[in-house]
């Protein structure tokens, strides 16, 4: 049985530490976009918007129905052949692209849902006062619904850090990318792999602190 080569494990810390920032940045980058694209749809839905409406409802079924990675592959290899002038998108572009649209899909439902989850009566004060839609979820509805959301959401934000990892398919040489290199220049592919998942673990984990964190302090007011 051979052993663990724990002197190139821990060399190898060092090396893919410097493709990290790459990861974190693209995941980063998708979940703003997708947050705010996230946003828009759930509340189309919840206001049944005509024609957009229908709109996200077919929005939301194919980037949930679809896998990630086919869906990258479309956003790299097939939208330039229709259009040439995405022939200069690059890898971390297209990935960052797939990341915001596939998971927009699943974090619109779980915001329409947190919105749905309002008490009725609370919008319905706001709307006899005089409020219009947009100051009614801007003011009364969207801050409650994050305290209901912010859970999944963060779990939608390490699903994110995890699938950054399909990158390294578009050639990106993100923290994925580069242990593929460097376990095929030294053939140690378990030492290497076994680093890398303990890094993404080790995000992942102080990721999971911060979701605890936020989540009390966001229910301090309503544990009084």
């Amino acid at each position: 049985m051979t052993t663990l080569n724990v002197d190139y494990m821990l060399g190898l810390v060092p090396v893919l530490l410097k493709y990290l920032p790459l990861t974190l940045e693209m995941a980063a980058a998708g979940m703003v976009l997708a947050l705010i694209l996230a946003c828009l749809l759930a509340v189309i839905r919840v206001l049944k918007t005509p024609v957009l409406n229908q709109f996200a409802i077919v929005f939301v079924s194919f980037f949930r129905g679809t896998p990630l990675l086919v869906q990258l592959f479309l956003f790299y290899y097939g939208l330039p052949q229709l259009f040439s002038a995405l022939t200069a998108i690059n890898g971390i572009t297209a990935t960052i692209m797939g990341l915001t649209l596939h998971f927009s899909a699943y974090m619109a439902e779980s915001i329409r849902a947190a919105i749905v989850g309002v008490d009725r009566s609370q919008t319905e004060a706001a709307l006899s006062i005089g409020m219009t839609n947009s100051q009614l979820m801007r003011r009364i509805v969207l801050p409650q619904a994050t305290r209901v959301a912010l859970p999944t959401l963060m779990n939608y934000f390490i699903d994110m850090i995890k699938a950054t990892s399909l990158a390294f398919t578009l050639g990106v040489t993100e923290l994925m990318g580069a242990t593929q290199k460097e376990a095929a220049g030294s053939f140690l592919y378990f030492e290497a792999f076994l680093v890398a998942a303990i890094m993404y673990w080790i995000v992942v984990e102080l990721l999971s602190w911060l979701q605890h964190h936020l989540e009390a302090r966001l229910n301090r007011a309503y544990n009084r």
